[in-house]
């Protein structure tokens, strides 16, 4: 393997371990500021007494989903990549869905699952968009 090869390796793993801190500070606010407006809550979640938020889901899955999507979105041609962010949109969505069936997740009366189609849209548009930039 050549120096540059090496080089390259590296400065992608500093990208993509750059882009999951992003993703992970970018839904923590988030989810701390929709909680915050009372869009919806976690009724269950770790540490309930110290977190208003699901930080098993902010900290241990959304890095690991994140690392996912990367190395997925990297091997797609773009026209492919935008419909791989609209089809995770759709199911994060529908996923919500079946989270407040199980208790996991509630919204309130003024939210619609459209926002979250829209929102984990572009918030995946974001994370792509930092981790090429950070490339």
């Amino acid at each position: 393997m050549s120096y540059s090869e090496k080089k390259k390796g590296r400065s992608n793993s500093q990208a993509v371990v750059a882009t999951i801190i992003f993703s992970c500070l970018i839904g923590t606010y988030l989810d701390l500021l929709f909680v915050s407006k009372q869009m919806y809550d976690f009724p269950v979640r770790p540490f309930p007494h110290i977190f208003t938020i699901n930080v098993a889901f902010t900290l241990l899955i959304l890095p690991i989903f994140t690392l996912f999507f990367l190395r997925i979105a990297r091997m797609l041609p773009s026209f492919l990549k935008i419909l791989f962010i609209t089809l995770i949109g759709l199911c994060m969505s529908i996923s919500e869905r079946f989270a407040e069936k199980l208790g996991w997740f509630t919204h309130s009366e003024a939210w619609h699952h459209s926002y979250s189609f829209f929102g984990y849209t572009i918030f995946m548009i974001l994370i792509w968009k930092f981790y090429r930039w950070f490339q």
